[in-house]
């Protein structure tokens, strides 16, 4: 499972209340499934993360869900990828460096905590990860988090096993893991049902992977737990996409951070800022 919860199915494109490139809407999973459901959920996820050695990963979440397919009317104003718009350099960017107007155009207009996941090449397995806060003059950089995503790299148009982790804009809505909520204002689901062992595609261990795990809205239903296993688009295209800790390989679907990156991850995330996550290689996000 090299990153067992990010590659669960995929649905087609389609997008229900968040900011996505054009593909499925989101879907509201349900945390209230029995023991067996867990089951099947962690086994989804381990084969759509990156399970290289039989072990499921939900890597792959359909697209539908939080993703906007049009952009917002209310997005950040245009401009040069990468620059601050003229400010000085010690001023907050007026625009995310390295997005370009299309992706920009796909972010919610009241979105005010952005996690941009930026990979190094489109066939590429390793990425980085920053998350910018808006502090109502431009958008403030924090640290930049070594990230891992999909084994076979990103794509925009998702299935369920591609082995690529879907390039877009997703809300991030829900949380989970097996350890204790280390104190997130996200809606947090502890269970044993995140659970996972096996290796992934490098013979690396799986276990601890899904120790905390932020669901990324594709494909699923925001406002329900991580391991929730409704696809809005269908089985076909994905689900079960998830930022979780990683186990030090590429993933089948899912973006994967540090423990302690993870953390503070969970606990920067303010449900009151509409955080999403923009991920995809740089020439995609560029454009």
């Amino acid at each position: 499972m090299a990153s067992s919860i990010d590659c669960p199915d995929r649905a087609p494109r389609a997008v229900s209340g968040a900011a996505r490139r054009p593909s499925a809407g989101p879907i509201r999973l349900r945390t209230g499934a029995g023991l067996w459901a867990v089951v099947l959920v962690v086994l989804a996820a381990l084969t759509g993360c990156g399970a290289g050695s039989g072990t499921g990963a939900r890597d792959d979440p359909a697209a539908a869900g939080t993703a906007r397919e049009h952009p917002s009317a209310n997005a950040p104003a245009a401009g040069a990828p990468g620059t601050a718009q003229g400010r000085p350099a010690t001023e907050a960017p007026a625009v995310i460096p390295g997005l370009g107007p299309r992706t920009r155009a796909w972010i919610p207009g009241d979105a005010r905590q952005v996690v941009v996941v930026t990979g190094r090449d489109r066939n590429a397995s390793h990425s980085q990860a920053v998350l910018y806060r808006h502090t109502g003059a431009g958008w403030q950089a924090g640290p930049a988090w070594p990230a891992r995503n999909a084994l076979r790299g990103w794509t925009d148009d998702h299935w369920a096993g591609d082995l690529r982790s879907p390039i877009g804009v997703y809300s991030l809505s829900d949380a989970g893991g097996l350890l204790p909520d280390p104190g997130t204002r996200l809606p947090y689901d502890r269970s044993d049902g995140f659970a996972v062992s096996g290796t992934g595609f490098e013979g690396e261990p799986l276990e601890g992977s899904f120790d905390h795990v932020v669901a990324i809205d594709y494909n699923r239903e925001p406002g329900a737990s991580p391991l929730d296993l409704t696809r809005p688009l269908g089985a076909d295209r994905g689900g079960g996409i998830w930022l979780h800790v990683d186990h030090g390989g590429p993933t089948q679907g899912c973006v994967s951070l540090s423990e302690q990156h993870m953390r503070d991850l969970l606990l920067a995330l303010d449900p009151a800022q509409h955080p999403v996550v923009v991920m995809g290689d740089a020439a995609s996000l560029r454009e």
